[in-house]
């Protein structure tokens, strides 16, 4: 400054010229200054960062320089040069470094809440993640570091003491706690789901409350996302999911197996004891040869040791059509590659109601893939209703029109229904 004032001197400017002429001259200088500063930053030091981060073998910090943590940083080359300046503009130094300050003090604390970010998305890549996410959290030290920031640049400006302010939100704090109370909730609320497992990333979740279905895709401070089967999103508030109850399907794909349970009605007027003919029939089929001898052994040993009158099916033990057929399932299913051996695995009856005699297949598919699932459950009642008529039996179904006209049509079959 007096360089440029001793120069102006020189060509017999006026002293009041020559101080404003001087401090635009400064102005101009420093400006000038900071934008070269600012262009080496980010055009040569950034580039050179930039190349060394990615011909390393570290995947880190690319993703520290994917949120534009260094980019965000360069912009205090240019308040760090005015901050220094400020002295030479003695009437004004005062107020120009109170701006610089907070300029520098916003940029840092856009830098670290950029950072946060970033070592939030480098916890996402490590599997532990999706058993305890830190999103919730990062996002609790990010509204901390906003508070304190605010605070410190309002006590900056109004030149008072940063704890003075900081006693006087004692008084706010009812306030406070109203204006973050979603934030407080959710806090609390993901410290018992994470400490709890009670939900991770990729769990599929069911809150029918919420209309919800699918897989979680994010938990964060407030809510936790569910993209549904239908890929529609719901938002669930995280503390309604330890408030209220859903249900987690982990469980099930963690196990490996996904449980099918289904029944087949059949129509009760086609139960009947097996005939001989039916017998010799029921022999040929291969999962039934070794049962079918085994009980017959086990029947006529019971019936002559009794001395049963066998001239009456009524009298004594016999096969069933449906106790063959419900074997025959069960077998069937012991057999299924899609089946695990390892879990349960029943064929019941229920109880017999106004559709009939529901037989009810409680068993586990290897494959828990909705879309296996459901194939591997089709292929087993495909099969079963296919096989049903060879054992005499019908499944059972209500009257339709095709029934009727068909009644009509053929009056002799009447007495059969």
């Amino acid at each position: 400054m007096e360089f440029i004032k001793n120069q102006l001197e020189g060509y017999g400017i006026s002293e009041q010229m020559i101080g404003y002429l001087s401090n635009m001259i400064m102005i101009v200088i420093i400006a000038v200054g900071s934008i070269l500063a600012n262009y080496v930053t980010k055009k040569i030091v950034l580039k050179w960062i930039t190349h060394i981060i990615n011909n390393n073998r570290y995947t880190w910090d690319n993703i520290i320089l994917e949120k534009k943590v260094f980019h965000k940083l360069s912009h205090l080359v240019p308040a760090i040069i005015i901050y220094s300046s400020a002295s030479i503009f003695s009437p004004y130094h005062a107020l120009i470094e109170k701006l610089a300050i907070t300029y520098i003090i916003i940029v840092i604390i856009i830098v670290f809440s950029a950072l946060l970010n970033a070592v939030e998305a480098i916890y996402r890549t490590f599997e532990v993640s999706k058993i305890r996410p830190i999103k919730g959290y990062i996002q609790v030290a990010q509204i901390f570091l906003y508070i304190i920031g605010s605070i410190v640049v309002i006590s900056i400006l109004i030149g008072q003491n940063p704890v003075i302010i900081l006693s006087g939100l004692g008084a706010l704090s009812a306030v406070l706690m109203l204006v973050f109370k979603d934030s407080i909730l959710g806090l609390v609320a993901g410290v018992q789901l994470s400490s709890n497992d009670m939900v991770r990333v990729g769990d599929w979740i069911e809150m029918p409350k919420y209309d919800a279905n699918g897989d979680v895709i994010d938990i964060t401070l407030n809510t936790v996302k569910v993209m549904n089967f239908d890929k529609t999103i719901t938002m669930i508030p995280s503390y309604a999911l330890i408030s209220d109850s859903f249900k987690n399907w982990r469980g099930m794909q963690e196990t490996g197996g996904r449980r099918i349970k289904r029944s087949i009605n059949i129509d009760t007027t086609s139960i009947s004891f097996c005939t001989e003919e039916m017998i010799e029939e029921f022999q040929k089929i291969q999962y039934l040869t070794d049962y079918i001898t085994t009980r017959l052994d086990e029947i006529n040993a019971y019936n002559m040791e009794h001395q049963i009158n066998m001239e009456s099916k009524v009298n004594g033990r016999q096969l069933t059509n449906i106790g063959v057929f419900r074997e025959y399932i069960h077998q069937y299913l012991r057999n299924h590659p899609k089946i695990r051996k390892d879990m349960t695995l029943i064929v019941r009856q229920l109880a017999p109601g106004d559709n009939g005699l529901p037989l009810e297949i409680y068993a586990f598919s290897n494959d828990t893939n909705w879309g296996v699932y459901e194939s591997i459950q089709a292929d087993i009642f495909d099969h079963i209703f296919a096989v049903a008529p060879t054992f005499g039996l019908r499944a059972f179904q209500n009257p339709t029109g095709h029934d009727i006209v068909h009644l009509k049509e053929n009056p002799q079959y009447s007495r059969g229904y």
